[in-house]
């Protein structure tokens, strides 16, 4: 096992880089499933839109099975490359290749689409999961300092929201621009090229840019005991049980819920709310990278001054607070007219400035995920960072969709009509819309953060539990 003193010191700006970058091909990836999947095979394409969405939940529930799988083998692989790095390299050209075939179709009929996007989407959510969850888990092998923690996950965000934010870019700004916009089918085959080597260029320099601290990365522990079914649950049911990863647990179910809402709304709140134009929802898709550049350097700042769990709650209060108060002063008359031009400029500083906010606050509660290893491995004698990164990660997949429904929900309560132009929605409506969404928002992200206030590792404890575990190790 490589030793606490190894991992602590202050890891290079070149590898808070390299590994970073690495998060660019998660942030692609969710890009194209999130923003343009049903889209392209439902409009583009022309599968069944309901046909896509059992595609979708059909590769979710291969991930109810993958995520936590592939974060205990990771935890427990042995290699020469350690436990981490064959699954990175193992994941490259899978996931590439996966990537290109999403986009490039062949002309099959119903069932043969569906059955070829539902193979894909397993393929590719499984193979990202190889890459996502055993990279994730570095960063506490990385380093054990409690501040610097926050820092690596600040660069994986950073580049996570900028991949993403970049292939939307790409689409809007240079790929759809022809006669047929967003339903070009040779612009979703050229996005389908870039955004694949851009995965595979960023898995490859994540991997080979953290390879070198390999000897110093943690061992698994040697416990004799056969590996069995009754085993991995019986571990992970152990791991999980941690109080702290518990509050993080339901913190991350409504920050993700929350996040599926708006995003499954903010087209409708951008266009039909507020009457934005295309180009306007454009220069506001680029803001994003200003967004994730602001939140880069604030969550690091927040945790030096007020420690993790305080950072959260003071950052949350103020995002969680900023997002819904244009719309709460749109219902009550205190906002600029649609059409007024200080209207767009003045919505788009506020929402820079809340969603910078929102990446810092993600920043600082994934980090804290980390400090949790210490304290498993002082109750269990196991480290199981995979575990915990997996269990994560897939509760954010599982309850986004959830976010998405509640969307729907809302959308049917008010009976907002399906293809409407902006100007003929009728006023009530919209008031109603905006009434639901600013409401709904506040209270998931109000109770997160009751539930952050349940997580009890502090700067203090987390080095507690070092220094025992230097002691444990002689």
């Amino acid at each position: 096992m490589a030793s606490i003193a190894a991992v602590s010191e202050k890891p290079s700006t070149g590898l808070k880089l390299a590994h970073g970058i690495g998060a660019a091909a998660f942030g692609i990836k969710n890009n194209g499933f999130d923003y343009f999947l049903l889209l392209f095979y439902g409009t583009v394409i022309g599968l069944e839109p309901g046909l896509v969405g059992l595609a979708i939940f059909i590769a979710l529930v291969f991930d109810a099975v993958s995520d936590p799988l592939v974060g205990y083998w990771s935890d427990n692989f042995r290699s020469k490359w350690g436990r981490r790095h064959p699954f990175m390299y193992a994941a490259a050209l899978p996931v590439t290749l996966s990537y290109f075939l999403l986009w490039n179709p062949p002309d099959w009929g119903q069932t043969g689409l569906f059955l070829y996007l539902t193979g894909l989407a397993v393929l590719i959510r499984t193979f990202i999961t190889f890459y996502e969850t055993p990279s994730s888990a570095l960063i506490p092998e990385l380093t054990s300092d409690y501040e610097e923690r926050t820092s690596l996950q600040s660069y994986r965000l950073f580049f996570g929201w900028t991949g993403g934010s970049m292939m939307s870019i790409v689409m809007f700004g240079a790929l759809a621009t022809g006669p047929l916009g967003i339903l070009d089918r040779e612009a979703y085959a050229t996005y389908g090229i870039i955004g694949s080597l851009l995965i595979l260029a960023a898995i490859l320099v994540s991997a080979i840019g953290t390879h070198h601290r390999i000897p110093h990365l943690h061992r698994p522990v040697t416990t004799g005991e056969k590996f069995s079914l009754r085993r991995i649950f019986r571990e992970m049911v152990e791991t999980l049980s941690e109080k702290s990863f518990i509050a993080l647990f339901f913190a991350t179910v409504l920050f993700a819920i929350a996040s599926g809402l708006a995003a499954a709304l903010s087209f409708l709140m951008l266009r039909y709310f507020w009457g934005f134009v295309e180009f306007q929802l454009f220069i506001w898709t680029c803001a994003v990278l200003l967004s994730a550049l602001l939140g880069f350097l604030i969550a690091p700042r927040s945790v030096r001054r007020l420690g993790k769990k305080r950072a959260v709650i003071v950052l949350g209060l103020l995002a969680f607070t900023i997002q819904p108060a244009p719309v709460l002063l749109r219902l009550a008359g205190l906002m600029p007219e649609n059409g007024d031009p200080v209207l767009f400029p003045l919505v788009m500083a506020i929402n820079v400035i809340d969603l910078a906010l929102i990446i810092a606050t993600q920043a600082v509660a994934y980090s804290m995920i980390a400090d949790l290893v210490e304290a498993n491995q002082l109750r269990t004698g196991r480290r199981s960072e995979g575990v915990y990164y997996a269990a994560t990660t897939f509760t954010r997949k599982v309850t986004q969709g959830i976010g998405v429904a509640a969307a729907g929900a809302i959308l049917s309560g008010i009976d907002f009509p399906e293809g409407a132009d902006p100007a003929s929605v009728p006023a009530d409506t919209l008031w109603k819309l905006g009434a639901l969404y600013a409401p709904s928002l506040l209270i998931l992200y109000l109770g997160a953060l009751y539930c952050i206030a349940r997580y009890r590792i502090d700067k203090q404890g987390h080095e507690e539990n070092l220094r025992r575990l230097r002691e444990a190790a002689g």
